[in-house]
């Protein structure tokens, strides 16, 4: 998974980035900057940059195991970009599509790099230092990092090409956090009817064929003990889960939320995660 994952955040950079300009954040966004300003091999000095941040993580960061992934990963990020940028034709078309499909490309890549324990280096080691240490939120890290990364290549490209850049690392986060907590296929309700809660599970019970918890809850103003129903469907079954609670009892309280990831009976098996 992580070999995947580093092979496809390479496979990226000359395929849309580097031919369009578009500036990359993060250590990657250096070597772009590198490469634009000298010449230089993007995947060399991503990995000379990468080589006292993995020393750091391995001394302070906590485990052998995470960064010997991480030394695995930058490893094979960098070796393949510069390999790759040599058989991969660039792609320049319109500019919406080669932004649309770089933040595509770099968010599944690096959310599958993620999934395997491991990260691409640079500042994700950085922001989990200062975290750990400083007490530094996570995102702020990222946020001030890549704020000076973009602010220093708008000197070197201009505006333009940093306000699409900014294009691909929306795109690149949303689909990060779908390759890491799945596609949203399901959806989780919490229901609250005190007087029909076991006509309403024996209902779903029945009807959707889906397990229901019970949860020991009390209101808050009246300080009343009032069982809540909790449980997970198919967005499919969400309309009909509506309907059924609404027949036995319209007072009834429901809160439906969507549920990233699902593991166990009825869903995806555990060992599949």
């Amino acid at each position: 998974m992580i070999t995947i994952g580093a092979v496809i955040v390479a496979a990226n950079v000359p395929l849309f980035l580097v031919p369009n300009d578009v500036i990359s954040t993060g250590i990657t966004g250096i070597g772009m900057l590198a490469h634009y300003l000298w010449r230089w091999p993007i995947g060399l000095v991503t990995l000379l940059i990468n080589i006292p941040l993995i020393l750091a993580g391995i001394r302070w960061g906590g485990g052998w195991r995470f960064f010997t992934r991480t030394i695995y990963a930058v490893l094979v990020l960098t070796v393949s970009i510069d390999l790759l940028g040599k058989f991969l034709p660039p792609i320049q078309t319109e500019p919406l599509l080669y932004t649309l499909f770089g933040g595509l490309l770099d968010g599944i890549g690096i959310g599958l790099v993620l999934r395997g324990s491991g990260t691409t280096g640079g500042t994700d080691i950085i922001a989990q230092l200062l975290s750990r240490y400083r007490s530094i939120p996570f995102g702020t890290v990222f946020i001030i990092i890549n704020s000076a990364i973009l602010l220093a290549a708008t000197l070197v490209v201009g505006i333009v090409p940093v306000l699409y850049a900014l294009i691909v690392n929306y795109v690149s986060g949303k689909v990060v956090d779908t390759v890491q907590e799945g596609v949203g296929y399901a959806r989780a309700a919490m229901i609250i009817s005190p007087q029909r809660n076991q006509e309403i599970s024996q209902a779903i019970f029945e009807q959707l064929g889906r397990g229901v918890t019970i949860l020991e809850a009390r209101g808050g103003y009246t300080q009343n003990p009032q069982p809540a129903l909790y449980v997970v469907v198919t967005r499919s079954q969400v309309t009909l889960l509506k309907r059924l609670i609404s027949e036995i009892d319209p007072q009834a309280f429901v809160v439906v939320s969507e549920a990233h990831e699902v593991l166990g009976e009825g869903f995806n098996p555990v060992a599949a995660a």
